[in-house]
């Protein structure tokens, strides 16, 4: 039996998922933590560095367009098939995006570095939604771990290239005095490499889900049109309500920042029923893209489809929270950019990968909710040892003990997780469902997240690990409860 097991993973519908692993995970690191890196060498404050967190936000808010990607087709790559060709545009748009970005200097206007840095969070997202729709749609469920496990792996191994590989060939060029050069080609390099990602997806086969007949290409146009400028309007919007509270304020600050989103969302309504009254697209439209799939999750799961959001929602919040300091704190620490490098990026990824492995064969032998309990308790319990990190003395040796646990336990848990997740979407809105699942995933997290400078500069790094620790607390109550009352159901 457990040879079986393990032999699922030598699958070829299993190995595939390593190369789309790679070009999911290439750019992620480089819109966080590669960037925060640039950014701190570019003399930008703590604060804004983590303000930074926030393109983010383009993974939170997936679920705007994820419908797209269900329901609409790429006219001119339609021979590729559905999900190929939705593949091939976001892969496309990544590279120019990551290109775009290399040409910016953060020193001199970091606007312009704000703008390309947000395009690229969003075509990333966008290759999320097509990816995680693939491999729901590729398999069925008894594969989904192995699955996760593959994908988590090449997701890594993109993030060792992006993370540690940026970095090293960052300090190669000679990054401890800051140089604009320098992280054009580590950026474009990056680009190239996305290269990966679509040769992978020309050879894939399509899956073979049947769907229905879509509505006019003209109501699909117009809908992508609205999006578009929902989007543009909401960061308009956002953009032209400033903060009026201090530095020195934050909790009044971060308060303001919540009703500035709230505003933002209400504003953006406002324009989508203005659409709809003077019949741009049909109400029914809306129903039938944004409305069904939630009522298709509610109906499945009744009472207990809230509190499984709130646990979507809170599941990874003690290590997203924390994640988006660490490469700043490794710096203030005295780690130099090759020793976070070799020891937090390349060493740390290879935990990783390790973890995945281990959340996904757990997950396959002992089921989703014990994995997913064993996955929100250690990856709290590790931001205990970064608080032990910041109040110890800088030794390589201390670094790679806390790297190896927060990264093991990090993998375990995002396998476990992405397990979950699948196995709370219904085939009929693959994309769309899990698109919000992973919205809802991140949304929380990465709000909080703006603001962990402007929390250390208070509190400072110890207590800060030791409160992202306490986060995690909440999670496995959930977890417990849901395991009994709610279990997943395929």
């Amino acid at each position: 039996m457990k040879n079986k097991q393990i032999s699922v993973f030598l699958e070829k519908k299993v190995l595939k998922l390593l190369f789309l692993g790679f070009s999911s995970g290439l750019p992620i690191l480089l819109v966080f933590s590669t960037l925060s890196v640039w950014l701190h060498k570019a003399g930008i404050e703590r604060s804004t560095v983590t303000l930074f967190s926030w393109a983010g936000f383009a993974y939170a808010f997936k679920y705007l367009w994820s419908p797209l990607v269900d329901n609409y087709k790429i006219s001119f790559l339609k021979k590729l098939g559905h999900r190929r060709s939705w593949l091939l545009f976001s892969q496309i748009m990544i590279i120019f995006s990551l290109i775009a970005t290399a040409l910016t200097d953060p020193a001199s206007n970091i606007y312009l570095t704000a703008i390309t840095i947000t395009f690229l969070a969003i075509f990333s997202a966008t290759q999320d939604i097509v990816i995680d729709a693939y491999r729901i749609e590729s398999a069925p469920q008894i594969y989904q771990g192995p699955l996760s496990s593959m994908y988590i792996a090449g997701y890594r191994l993109a993030m060792l290239v992006g993370g540690a590989g940026s970095l090293w060939l960052a300090s190669f060029l000679g990054v401890e005095v800051y140089k604009q050069t320098v992280w054009m080609i580590v950026y474009s390099s990056m680009g190239f490499l996305m290269f990966i990602g679509i040769f992978t997806t020309l050879f894939l086969d399509e899956p073979k889900i049947k769907r229905q007949s879509s509505d006019k290409k003209n109501q699909h146009s117009r809908f992508l049109l609205v999006i578009i400028f929902a989007i543009i309007s909401f960061i308009f919007f956002y953009s032209q309500i400033e903060n009026p509270f201090s530095s020195e304020e934050i909790f009044k600050k971060f308060l303001f920042a919540i009703l500035r989103i709230c505003i933002c969302f209400l504003l953006i309504s406002i324009i989508i029923i203005f659409f709809i009254n003077i019949k741009f697209f049909s109400k029914q439209k809306v129903k039938k893209i944004y409305l069904d799939p939630v009522i298709n999750f509610i109906k499945r799961y009744g009472k207990f489809a809230v509190s499984i959001l709130i646990l979507i929602g809170l599941y990874r919040i003690a290590d997203v929270v924390m994640g988006v300091v660490a490469n700043i704190f490794y710096l203030e620490k005295g780690f130099d950019v090759k020793e976070i490098a070799t020891y937090s990026k390349f060493f740390g990824v290879f935990a990783t990968i390790l973890g995945g492995f281990l959340g996904g064969f757990f997950s396959l032998r002992f089921g989703t909710m014990k994995a997913l309990f064993v996955g929100a308790l250690i990856a709290a319990s590790s931001n205990l040892l970064f608080a032990w990190l910041a109040v110890s003395e800088a030794k390589i040796t201390f670094l790679i003990t806390v790297i190896t646990a927060d990264n093991i336990s990090s993998g375990f848990a995002g396998a476990a997780f992405v397990v979950y997740l699948s196995g709370l979407t219904s085939v009929k809105f693959t994309a769309t469902q899990y698109a919000l699942f992973s919205s809802l995933m991140l949304f929380i997290p990465k709000f909080i997240a703006g603001y962990s400078g402007s929390w250390v500069d208070i509190i400072g790094y110890a207590n800060f690990f030791c409160v992202t620790a306490l986060l995690g607390l909440p999670v496995l109550i959930l977890i417990i409860w849901l395991g009994k009352v709610a279990p997943v159901r395929n």
